[in-house]
């Protein structure tokens, strides 16, 4: 393995990293906001943020001659769709199960991947992928005996954003032919500032205050949660993300969320006093395995050959 060949892996265990500390910073942020308000928030910083690069010539983004209609598409499904998912689901549960839940997330994507990129796992690949999920899979049955668990439909929505997030994966792995990461993670942000803040002016409408719309971001706590979530979990995180989507296939690039259910669970632990269990141990254990073995056991595939499959299934698009 090169040292190119590290970089991709660095950047996923960075993003596990910085997403599995989202979960305590959104958590902290709904006891204090409506969950549209601060999407609205943390979307329109990161967009202002990437915007303030591109006029000072830091980053370059080019979409003239381009297909925007299936970048448009990325951009619903993530973060629009996901992140109501979550934001919503995560307000009815607790920052450990959201990173769980979140966790099976490599699933979805290892069966999308297959069917639309024919993206084939190895056999020795889809053995560690199943040991991650059945880390997953132990800790939320081990919970639900020991009554850890949070409100069903909380369940359910985080489960919405799973899917959302496996198509992304898939639509972002073909885009990476025709956009670069910066690319893509900055029409990401300027989609989910303008959709946040639409909803978040009509709610604030409709309650009668739209005069304190922006009270709140001075507030040290929203302050903080916002900074966190709208530079390392939105700019930073999705940067990675793309960049590593267009290194390495789907389904190993996805099973680095499982990563995150660690770090949620021991952020949620120690931050916020959430229970933990023997069973976390366990399942983290395999979680830790599964990661490994699916980047150790990859695919020996020509990168040109995955490239030139990739470009024919982007023109059917």
């Amino acid at each position: 393995m090169d040292k190119k060949s590290y970089f991709p892996i660095v950047s996923g265990l960075i993003t596990s990293i910085i997403f599995g500390f989202s979960f305590l910073f959104t958590k902290e942020a709904l006891d204090l906001l409506a969950p549209f308000h601060l999407l609205a928030f943390r979307f329109s910083f990161a967009a202002g943020v990437l915007t303030l690069l591109k006029y000072l010539k830091v980053i370059k983004v080019d979409y003239s001659g381009k297909r925007i209609k299936l970048l448009l598409m990325l951009g619903i499904f993530q973060p629009v769709f996901y992140f109501v998912f979550e934001t919503i689901g995560l307000n009815l549960t607790t920052s450990s199960e959201a990173g769980m839940v979140i966790a099976l997330i490599p699933v979805i994507v290892t069966i999308l991947g297959a069917i639309f990129l024919k993206e084939i796992p190895t056999p020795k690949q889809l053995f560690f992928i199943i040991t991650s999920v059945l880390g997953v899979f132990f800790i939320i049955f081990m919970g639900d005996r020991v009554r850890v668990s949070g409100e069903f439909i909380g369940l359910l929505l985080l489960l919405g954003a799973v899917l959302s997030a496996g198509i992304f994966n898939i639509i972002s792995r073909k885009l990476s032919l025709e956009f670069n990461a910066v690319e893509i993670t900055y029409i990401m942000m300027l989609m989910g500032a303008i959709t946040f803040n639409t909803i978040s002016l009509i709610q604030h409408t409709i309650g009668g205050n739209l005069a304190g719309y922006l009270a709140p971001i001075f507030e040290i706590e929203i302050l903080i949660a916002v900074v966190y979530l709208g530079i390392l979990s939105s700019v930073v995180a999705f940067f990675l993300v793309n960049f590593m989507l267009s290194q390495m296939e789907a389904s190993r690039s996805a099973v680095f969320a499982n990563l995150t259910t660690i770090v949620s669970v021991i952020a949620g632990v120690t931050l916020r006093n959430e229970p933990f269990y023997w069973f976390h141990a366990v399942g983290c254990i395999l979680i830790i395995i599964g990661v490994w073995g699916t980047n150790y056991y990859r695919g020996k595939g020509k990168l040109k050959d995955k490239k030139r499959f990739l470009r024919i299934n982007l023109k059917k698009c």
